[in-house]
């Protein structure tokens, strides 16, 4: 029922006869292409999108909003390259922030070769109706997954969780899967290398991503304050990387997280300082774990009102180009 689950010489060399030619064995052209995911928030689009690519690029939380900006992580083999997206979950905006993020998420549906519209189990489909039907229309072919298909009692279920997705994207293709328990990625992933184009690589054969070192140490700090606090805080924080010296065998990183309002930094820092104290211990190890290095970090809060409304700031932290 389901789609694909389931040392240079000076001599010439001696030129080839047609018969030589005809006995060469054919070799497949070389693909390449972007693939963009798009999904709502909490569908496990991080989670995947770590799994496709076979390393932990993006952060993961169990709240909303994990993924702010649009991330890259490169796939390459000698017979393809494969440039995946992940992107922000979609949303309705509040503020001026996450309207640079939506414009993230749509923007990955003008430039993908092939969509992976990611929903879960869960999700009620008729959620973000507008940005659903803008993926119906696409001529590019569409990888609808239904996630967190573990979740499930049995295939009657589930094959109702597909029927109505189905009404709403008739022209995808459907992929039940379970990131967290790597059930049918690998399926996935070979029809995403059948429908790539074929062409040389966008990237050196050598590329993880298109983001910088700073970036990946900002994402930590930012993931480990969105497992520590609740509420507003962690939606109000940006990371900032202001020093990255990086040495042979350690790096010295001094952060800067920003808030809105001074009751936020005094929540962020904690009584003594315990709390942040607590998230610079956790960054540390999984930044040392990311690099390979011994990490001295150093982590300063700084107050800064109402930034998710203002253009200078959110231009500077990246939400707008």
């Amino acid at each position: 029922m389901y789609d694909h689950l389931m040392e240079k010489k000076e001599n010439k060399a001696p030129e080839l006869t047609p018969a030589d030619e005809k006995n060469l064995p054919e070799v497949a052209p070389h693909r390449s292409g972007f693939v963009n995911i798009v999904g709502n928030p909490n569908v496990g689009k991080s989670t995947l999108m770590n799994d496709l690519v076979g390393e932990r690029i993006s952060i993961i939380t169990e709240k909303a909003q994990t993924t702010r900006h649009r991330i890259m992580g490169i796939v390459n083999t000698p017979e393809y390259q494969i440039v995946f997206s992940d992107t922000p979950g979609v949303l309705k905006p509040k503020y001026k922030m996450q309207e640079g993020m939506l414009a993230f998420s749509e923007s990955a549906l003008t430039d993908a070769d092939v969509l992976l519209y990611v929903t879960d189990v869960v999700e009620d489909p008729t959620k973000n109706a507008d940005f659903l039907a803008k993926v119906a229309k696409e001529t590019i072919p569409v990888l609808l997954v239904i996630n967190k298909i573990d979740l499930l009692k049995d295939n009657a279920e589930l094959e109702g969780v597909v029927s109505r997705w189905k009404e709403l994207l008739p022209k995808a293709e459907v992929f039940p899967t379970s990131a967290k328990e790597h059930f049918n990625v690998s399926n996935l992933m070979t029809r995403i290398v059948e429908l790539l184009p074929e062409g040389e690589p966008y990237f050196g054969k050598d590329a993880l991503t298109d983001k910088p070192a700073r970036f990946f140490v900002t994402e930590i700090i930012r993931e480990k304050i969105l497992l520590n606090y609740d509420k507003e805080v962690p939606y109000s924080t940006e990371v900032i990387v202001e020093k990255f010296e990086e040495k042979e065998t350690s790096i010295h990183i001094m952060a800067v997280v920003y808030v809105e309002r001074d009751s936020q930094k005094g929540i962020l820092i904690g009584k003594g300082g315990s709390m942040l104290k607590k998230v610079g211990t956790q960054a540390r190890h999984d930044i040392e774990t990311f690099f390979g290095k011994r990490v001295f970090l150093e982590i300063f809060v700084k107050v800064e009102p109402n930034w998710r409304n203002r253009e200078n700031k959110l231009r500077q932290f990246g939400y707008i180009e």
